[in-house]
């Protein structure tokens, strides 16, 4: 299925394939477990299984996460048989678009593609495989 949805994090816009998005719901516990990834807040359960819960926004720019509340939103992702859920500021919208190249000359090695909003704004579609990489 073509698409992708439209999240923020960080004030940041990106785009999640919609093939590999299970889910879209909101925080609910969080259990802390030793992480290697500073982005990665801990455990959540989602669908009756424990799954990471990764902060977006602090896991593309390399930060630790921080503390979370209850009630933000999460998208329940699925990377290459894995689930994982991303920490999101909001979950906008569902575009049912085909994403455009990564313009020659921009560095976005996390990036499949993206797409370009009304105002001009290229937005980064997310290569899930690439992040999946990174995660471990």
């Amino acid at each position: 299925m073509k698409g992708y949805l439209l999240v923020r994090a960080e004030g940041k816009a990106y785009g999640l394939p919609v093939g590999s998005v299970l889910e879209v719901g909101d925080t609910t516990e969080v259990l802390s477990i030793p992480r290697k990834l500073p982005a990665v807040r801990g455990l959540t359960p989602l669908r009756g299984r424990l799954v990471p819960l990764i902060h977006l926004g602090a896991f593309l720019t390399g930060r630790a996460a921080h503390e979370g509340e209850a009630g933000k939103p999460v998208v329940l992702v699925d990377m290459g048989g894995r689930q994982v859920a991303f920490e999101v500021d909001d979950a906008d919208s569902v575009v049912r678009k085909q994403p455009l190249p990564v313009p020659r000359g921009q560095t976005l090695p996390w990036a499949a593609g993206v797409a370009e909003q009304e105002d001009g704004t290229l937005v980064p579609i997310l290569d899930l495989d690439a992040l999946a990489e990174r995660i471990g």
